[in-house]
């Protein structure tokens, strides 16, 4: 596993999560002038209001964003708990909304929190989650 990067402005930090980011860009198209792919580094939290940043990070379908507020010093639970949920994207992953107990087929268990994107084309790298493999034909 990757080792999870982070961002600050001084009012809140940004963490990423890159393995199991979807690349579903729904930072780019909310907050472009924040999440720019192609520069370095990506996440500009200099460029947008902590508030709006915190909108654009909690709409994050895989949950490989998340936030917490600098003068916090635990990781923010932005996910609003609720009966679990599934959800099959169009051409995509199939994303379980909750927290869950998975069983890997070694016998490995791990917990997963927020939104957990599932592999649906067998393709990704990172099975049984989606790496956005997909999306390259």
């Amino acid at each position: 596993m990757g080792k999870n990067k982070e961002y600050s402005n001084g009012e809140v930090t940004v963490i990423w999560k890159p393995d199991i980011c979807i690349h579903a860009a729904k930072c780019v198209g909310n907050l472009p002038e924040v999440f720019k792919p192609k520069e370095k580094p990506w996440i500009q939290l200099d460029q947008a209001q902590t508030e709006k940043i915190i909108n654009a990070v909690t709409a994050c379908p895989s949950g490989a964003l998340s936030y917490r507020k600098d003068s916090e010093q635990k990781e923010e639970n932005n996910y609003i708990s609720e009966a679990m949920k599934v959800q099959v994207m169009d051409n995509g992953p199939l994303l379980v909304h909750g927290t869950i107990t998975l069983t890997h087929a070694d016998g490995s268990v791990e917990e997963k929190e927020k939104i957990t994107a599932f592999c649906r084309c067998g393709k990704s790298g990172n099975q049984p989650f989606c790496d956005g493999t997909h999306k390259q034909g």
